[in-house]
């Protein structure tokens, strides 16, 4: 049996708000790079000429930073090539330089941008743990804000209590949450969000789902599952598929963006707890590695803290704290 949730508790409005109109998210939130920034800058300011010392030395500082070994190798050769091209003797100018190879590795275009298609169906996916049901809490806040109206589906049936975990995100942003008793078919919670989102026309349904890995055939089968749902119970729906990974993790991350990746058809990335702990640089392994858009950013604990991803500033708050 199918339970809406809703209830008129106000958005939660205990969070980090950006103070000022031009100032970047990365200014607001400091360094959660870790120590990228200052090991980047120290490196160039402790050589006088560039040298292969100096391109060993960045080498090893992009490596140790979260940033895979052929991602790192590829930045590398490009580097060498336009210090080569470009006559570059200032190791300030490399600063520069390799900046620019980063930001067009990670820059997918339009592709990071959310589907603006109406009505539109999200399935976010990840292991639990990853910040998957807090992801949409907070996604589910910030489409609110731009006038959508969202319903919630908790379809990730099989962990305990994550229903209930939705349906509190569901409170703090006073919308309807479907769900259903825990274990249930989760493909079943699909197809009552749906009936609901299309009676009462909601703009935007956003589905928590997928939070094992264990067995990708048993995952595959039900995502399959669910898209076939979707395909014929509302097949004029947009759709994206976002993936939820924590940047904290590491090589973990790059592990579950290929796995997830060959099991569903990933269209984004959401990379959170990117909070002062994490190094980032797994970001630009895991848009060079996979070709994936990454969608939006987790930058702390409020409910405003989900940001969209804008190459250009992810990149700059390693090269220009």
């Amino acid at each position: 049996m199918s339970l809406n949730f809703r209830c008129d508790a106000s958005p939660d409005t205990g969070c980090v708000h950006l103070k000022g109109k031009n100032m970047s998210l990365f200014q607001e939130k400091k360094s959660f790079f870790g120590k990228l920034s200052e090991r980047i800058t120290d490196c160039l300011m402790a050589r006088a000429e560039v040298d292969e010392d100096l391109m060993d030395e960045l080498e090893e500082v992009l490596i140790t930073s979260d940033i895979g070994m052929d991602t790192t190798m590829k930045v590398m050769e490009k580097l060498r090539s336009q210090i080569k091209n470009e006559a570059v003797t200032s190791p300030d100018r490399v600063k520069g330089v390799l900046k620019n190879i980063m930001i067009q590795l990670v820059d997918k275009g339009e592709r990071h941008k959310l589907c603006g298609d109406i009505p539109l169906i999200i399935l976010v996916i990840g292991i639990n743990g990853g910040g998957k049901t807090t992801t949409i809490g907070k996604l589910a806040y910030k489409c609110r804000q731009q006038g959508k109206s969202v319903m919630l589906a908790a379809a990730d049936t099989f962990r305990a209590a994550a229903g209930e975990q939705l349906a509190i995100w569901g409170e703090r942003n006073n919308i309807n949450v479907v769900k259903h008793q825990e274990g249930a078919d989760p493909s079943a919670v699909i197809y009552d969000s749906i009936q609901s989102a299309k009676a009462k026309n909601i703009d935007i349904l956003i589905c928590d789902t997928a939070g094992r890995l264990q067995n990708k055939k048993n995952l595959m089968a039900e995502l399959e599952k669910m898209n076939r749902i979707i395909e014929r119970e509302y097949p004029e729906a947009a759709r994206e598929t976002l993936l939820v990974l924590d940047a904290t993790t590491g090589k973990n991350a790059v592990s579950q963006a290929r796995e997830f990746g060959q099991t569903a058809e990933v269209t984004g990335i959401v990379l959170t707890k990117l909070d002062g702990t994490a190094k980032g640089g797994i970001a630009v392994t895991i848009a060079d590695e996979f070709d994936m858009p990454i969608k939006y950013i987790g930058i702390g604990e409020g409910i405003e803290d989900l940001k969209e991803f804008v190459p250009e500033e992810f990149i700059g708050g390693i090269f220009d704290e």
